[in-house]
């Protein structure tokens, strides 16, 4: 496949499989080294959408005149986001937090093209999961499925513990395509 006139500000294996899925293979893919703490009272939509357009700005720093695609994805409960967790004992808390709960997962892209122009789009998904016995949970864990990523990992284990999606698919997995396709669209991406 060839590869598009675009860099993916992200090292998420999973964003770039997308892509590739849909024939969007980057030219480049350099992961944006910035600071992912949420702000002192930051609710999840103004930091999910701050962080996304901060990686895309940093990346365009350094490759100016070019378009740079960047993502971040979050789980949310409540007003609660679910940050990477460093260990397993952290992540059984997050697996009995997310037990029998519909919990949001937000993703937003960010596109600065050739030119400049900064783009964003934001998309909220629902998702139900059901109530996980403690032998699930301890399975998920040893799994190591959740290592590395905020939460947990759909496309793995944990979609057979989840009832009902409501929203993109992609973009729990970490890239809504619809709108990351469009948007390299528009900025003459094809």
């Amino acid at each position: 496949m060839a590869s598009k006139d675009f860099i993916l500000a992200s090292g998420s294996p999973q964003r770039h499989q997308l892509l590739t899925q849909i024939g969007l293979e980057p030219k480049q893919i350099v992961p944006a080294d910035i600071d992912e703490h949420a702000l002192a009272k930051e609710m999840p939509l103004p930091y999910i959408r701050r962080i996304a357009k901060a990686k895309a700005i940093a990346v365009a720093a350094l490759h100016p005149n070019q378009n740079i695609l960047s993502a971040d994805t979050v789980i949310v409960v409540g007003q609660k986001i679910i940050q990477k967790s460093p260990d397993a004992a952290t992540q059984t808390l997050v697996m009995r937090t997310l037990s029998g709960r519909t919990h949001r997962v937000i993703t937003s892209v960010c596109l600065i093209d050739k030119n400049g122009k900064l783009s964003q789009r934001t998309v909220t998904t629902k998702i139900v999961m059901k109530h996980l016995t403690e032998a699930e949970i301890k399975t998920y864990i040893e799994s190591n499925e959740w290592q590395g990523v905020a939460g947990y990992k759909i496309e793995g284990l944990l979609a057979g513990y989840v009832k009902r999606i409501i929203g993109s698919y992609t973009s729990v997995v970490g890239l809504p395509l619809y709108e990351a396709k469009n948007m390299l669209n528009s900025a003459g991406v094809y």
